[in-house]
């Protein structure tokens, strides 16, 4: 569900009609709804209320501080996976005890950050890592909590990018040496061996994937507990799906009634990692067509926004719906590949589709854009990144400015030599 809608056949985010906002920001430009990233926090906090589940937001999806700051008010913490995300959780007032940090590749110094920051926990991906950890925290003369990302080998059953649970991937350790750790830990005496995370992928639309690996780190814990290890805390990552096309997602509620069952007796503060879940439904991505190109095979709408902007497309062959702003009661509907200005042939961002006629000066959104839009951004083809807009009820503001041509040499400069 979301907050974008018609009304008299105008497109509206909340209360505010878009084209409104766009004529004040220009084009392209993301639109968030913040009653979208509230509600959605909400869901999970509801759905899992009987265990008091600590929510952190996976900031990954959506790093803006209007959007983290929206989260945290709304009660949730921060996931975070580097230290400019931990910089950024610093500006939103997160509180330090609801910030999980993930990633395979952690810095000495993102390390030393986040411990002087008072942080809940690290997830630990491997030996050498936990060995890191423990030699910061040793220089510091502080003992902090990490948890073992363990890798169940499950199939998640979604896109092999974004699929993080299998035995060949990066991510996680497999549960015999999960084990090895454990038993050796009392070695690494500045660490904390309280919790255990899971996480098999993103954009997960069933429950059983969730049910297998759960039922393995449950079954896993038990075995840990009888070598006398204390665990407190359980991180079941994230993943929830989001509604693109087709698909049918589970709904929070859903979920918790699938896998509640699996913790009923058991002690363990429940922590979850949504991302996508929170923010994918909560932005569109506006931008106006420039020309119209007719060949004799194809209709091409040629945008302002590129794969610069949204890569998913390029990089996932995901799916975005096209809707158009002013819908026009007795337009004909052609087939187009809406496609951007960048000198690449993977700069699709939708590929046949059934729109209304379309002409120069036309604008459509690009739906299902809050999460892994902007964050993956970039300034290829030197193009400045595009504005990001937050609306709340009848109420709009522009939360990131759009990059001026000066701002995409900031800091670079001709030496002598040259």
């Amino acid at each position: 569900m979301h907050d974008f809608h018609y009304l008299n056949h105008e497109l509206y985010c909340e209360d505010v009609k878009v084209s409104d906002i766009v004529k004040k920001t220009g084009t392209p430009a993301y639109i968030y709804s913040y009653k979208t990233i509230v509600e959605h926090i909400q869901k999970i906090q509801k759905a899992f209320a009987s265990v008091k589940p600590l929510v952190c937001f996976a900031m990954k999806a959506n790093s803006n501080l209007a959007v983290i700051k929206a989260a945290v008010k709304a009660g949730a913490g921060l996931d975070i996976v580097s230290v400019g995300e931990l910089f950024r959780a610093k500006q939103a007032d997160c509180d330090p005890q609801k910030i999980v940090f993930a990633g395979v590749g952690k810095t000495a110094e993102e390390i030393a950050e986040a411990i002087h920051y008072g942080i809940l926990l690290f997830n630990v991906e491997s030996g050498p890592e936990l060995e890191s950890i423990n030699a910061v925290a040793a220089k510091l003369k502080k003992k902090v909590n990490v948890s073992l990302r363990v890798n169940p080998g499950v199939d998640p059953h979604t896109h092999h990018h974004i699929a993080t649970g299998k035995a060949e991937s990066k991510f996680g350790i497999d549960l015999e040496t999960a084990k090895e750790l454990f038993r050796n830990r009392k070695k690494l005496s500045f660490l904390n061996f309280c919790a255990i995370h899971v996480h098999i992928g993103s954009q997960i639309t069933i429950g059983e994937p969730f049910v297998e690996a759960f039922q393995k780190v449950l079954a896993f814990v038990s075995e840990l507990e009888k070598m006398g290890a204390r665990i407190k805390y359980l991180n079941l990552g994230g993943g929830l799906g989001v509604i693109y096309d087709n698909e049918n997602p589970q709904t929070a509620d859903q979920f918790a009634k699938k896998i509640l069952p699996l913790f009923k007796g058991k002690k363990f503060q429940l922590i979850f990692e949504p991302g996508r879940f929170i923010v994918g439904n909560a932005g569109i991505l506006v931008t106006e067509v420039i020309y119209i190109k007719k060949t004799n095979v194809k209709n091409f709408a040629i945008i302002d926004a590129a794969m610069n902007d949204l890569i998913r497309p390029s990089l996932y062959g995901a799916f975005h719906g096209v809707w158009p702003l002013s819908e026009k009661d007795k337009a004909r509907k052609l087939v187009y590949d809406v496609v951007g200005p960048i000198c690449e042939s993977g700069d699709v961002l939708a590929k046949d589709r059934h729109i209304q006629e379309l002409g120069a000066g036309d604008q459509v959104a690009l739906m299902t854009a809050g999460a892994y839009g902007f964050v993956m951004s970039s300034n290829y083809n030197s193009r400045p990144r595009i504005c990001e807009v937050m609306v709340k009820g009848k109420k709009f503001a522009v939360i990131r400015k759009r990059e001026t041509l000066q701002s995409l040499i900031a800091g670079e400069s001709i030496p002598s030599f040259v």
